[in-house]
């Protein structure tokens, strides 16, 4: 299984109870091969008061999802371990009212074909903007009435 991470106990594990998971806040998944970005945007979101979850690659992500309620996912269409297409698809299964934010450093979907391709895509960010436009993707999305 990818690797699951968790920072100050603000994230359930995907096997565990959700009584700490709190309440009133957005909450995101970040899902991204190259540790230091991930690690990048989840303190940034931390710090804004996301509740935020990490997964390195699709079967820790396909584990949060199936147990942990999410508003917006951060999904890199790249992926070391696994497909962000199948990550997209199982979060519109599992938690259909959550939107998928793609992030990606090639232009393969450039022409906005993602749209087309994932229902709950929302927004394709290349993952060099700054973690401040992210977040504020993820602000909005996230708070977004259902």
């Amino acid at each position: 299984m990818g690797s699951v991470t968790d920072i100050m106990g603000k994230c359930p594990h995907p096997r565990e109870e959700l009584e700490h998971w709190p309440e009133g806040k957005v909450h995101a998944l970040i899902v991204e091969s190259e540790p230091n970005l991930g690690w990048m945007w989840k303190r940034h979101l931390d710090r804004l008061g996301v509740a935020t979850c990490l997964a390195h690659g699709q079967d820790a992500a396909a584990a949060f999802l199936q147990r942990v309620p999410f508003d917006v996912i951060v999904l890199d269409l790249v992926l070391e371990r696994g497909s962000a297409l199948a990550i997209a698809d199982l979060a519109n299964y599992r938690q259909p009212d959550a939107k998928v934010i793609f992030v990606t450093n090639t232009s393969f979907f450039s022409d906005g074909s993602i749209f087309q391709h994932a229902t709950n895509a929302c927004a394709l960010v290349n993952s060099a903007a700054p973690p401040s436009d992210l977040a504020a993707l993820v602000e909005h999305y996230g708070s977004a009435p259902r």
